[in-house]
C-alpha cells in the first residue's frame, strides 16, 4: 500500500492517525498499545479506539463503520462477532478474506472499504514459530466462525493430514470443511475423536474473560496433544491450563494476537512494523 496512505489517516502535524477495533467485550484487548508503539518507534502518533459495543459504542455495525471512515480513520481491526457480517459493507476484500469468509482488518482508501483477513497469516506464523515441528497428521479445531475459518485455511495450507471440525452450528463446520476439502471433516462428538488426533485448537470466544469456560471437556485431553487458543485476555485459558497441567505443548494466543498487528499496521499505515517490537509492547501488559 502506497505511503501516501499514511496521510489519509494523518492530515496535519497534530493530527494522529487514527484507527480502532469493533467488537464486543474488548476492554482488555492489546492491540491499541501494539499499534501506538509501533508507530511512535516509526516517529508517527497514532490514535487506537476500542469501539466495543458492550461498553456504550452506540449504533450499528454498519453506523460504526460510517462513523469512523467520516473521522478519516486509516481502517479498523473487526473481532467477534462481526468478522463475517462486516462483509456486507465493504467493496472490495483480499484474496484471503473472499476465501475465508470472514474479515478482520478494513482499510479506507479512496472513497472505498477493503477487506483483508490477517488471522490467517498471523496464526500460520504463531504455529510455526511457537510450535515448530508440531504434528499435524490429525487435527482437531473447535469453532466454524470467522476465526475459524481462517485457522483451517491456514492448517490446511501448513499440510494438515486430517482436519476434524467441532461446532455447536453443525452446519457451519460443515460447510467450512466442504470449502476445506477432502482433508477436512465436520464432527459432531469432540469424545468420539480427542483419542486420535494428535492437535487441539480453539477457535472459539469460550475462556475469554467475559466468557469463561473451556471449548470441550478437558478430561478428554490427553499429553499426546499439542493444544493451542487463539484468545488472549485471560493469556493462560482455562483450556490451556489444564493442558499445560497435564504435560501437553500449549500455544497461546499471543502470537496471532502479535503477527496479525503486525500484518494490519502495514495495511494501515502503508509501513512494515517490526514483530520484536510489537509483541515487547504486548508482554509490557502482563500475563492477565
Amino acid at each position: 500500500m502506497p505511503l501516501a496512505h499514511v496521510e489519509h489517516g494523518k492530515a496535519s502535524g497534530d493530527t494522529a492517525l487514527r484507527m480502532g477495533l469493533v467488537g464486543r467485550g474488548i476492554a482488555l484487548s492489546r492491540t491499541p498499545a501494539m499499534h501506538e508503539a509501533e508507530a511512535a518507534a516509526q516517529g508517527l502518533t497514532c490514535r487506537y479506539d476500542l469501539l466495543d459495543t458492550d461498553a456504550g459504542t452506540e449504533g450499528s455495525l454498519a453506523e460504526i463503520i460510517d462513523r469512523a471512515e467520516a473521522a478519516g480513520f486509516a481502517g479498523l481491526n473487526i473481532t467477534f462477532p462481526y468478522k463475517q457480517t462486516v462483509i456486507e459493507h465493504l467493496h472490495q476484500l483480499s484474496d484471503a478474506a473472499r476465501r475465508i469468509g470472514a474479515v478482520n482488518t478494513i482499510v479506507f482508501r479512496d472513497g472505498q472499504r477493503f477487506g483483508h483477513n490477517t488471522d490467517f497469516w498471523g496464526f500460520s506464523q504463531s504455529l510455526r514459530t511457537g510450535l515448530p515441528g508440531a504434528d499435524l497428521s490429525d487435527v482437531l479445531l473447535i469453532g466454524a466462525g470467522g476465526a475459524g475459518g481462517a485457522l483451517a485455511h491456514a492448517l490446511a495450507d501448513l499440510g494438515v493430514g486430517r482436519l476434524r471440525i467441532l461446532d455447536v452450528r453443525e452446519q457451519a463446520a460443515a460447510t467450512l470443511a466442504q470449502e476445506i476439502g477432502p482433508v477436512a471433516e465436520a464432527v459432531t462428538d469432540a469424545a468420539a475423536v480427542a483419542g486420535e488426533v494428535r492437535g487441539i485448537v480453539n477457535a472459539t470466544p469460550v475462556g475469554m474473560a467475559k466468557l469463561p469456560g473451556t471449548p470441550i471437556d478437558t478430561a478428554l485431553l490427553d499429553p499426546q496433544h499439542w493444544v493451542a487458543d487463539i484468545i488472549y485476555f485471560p493469556l493462560e485459558t482455562a483450556f490451556l491450563r489444564a493442558a499445560r497441567t497435564l504435560g501437553c505443548q500449549t500455544l497461546s494466543g499471543e502470537g496471532m494476537a502479535v503477527f496479525q498487528a503486525v500484518r494490519a499496521f502495514e495495511l494501515f499505515i502503508g509501513r512494515p512494523a517490526d514483530a520484536d517490537r510489537m509483541r515487547a509492547t504486548f508482554r509490557k501488559l502482563g500475563a492477565v
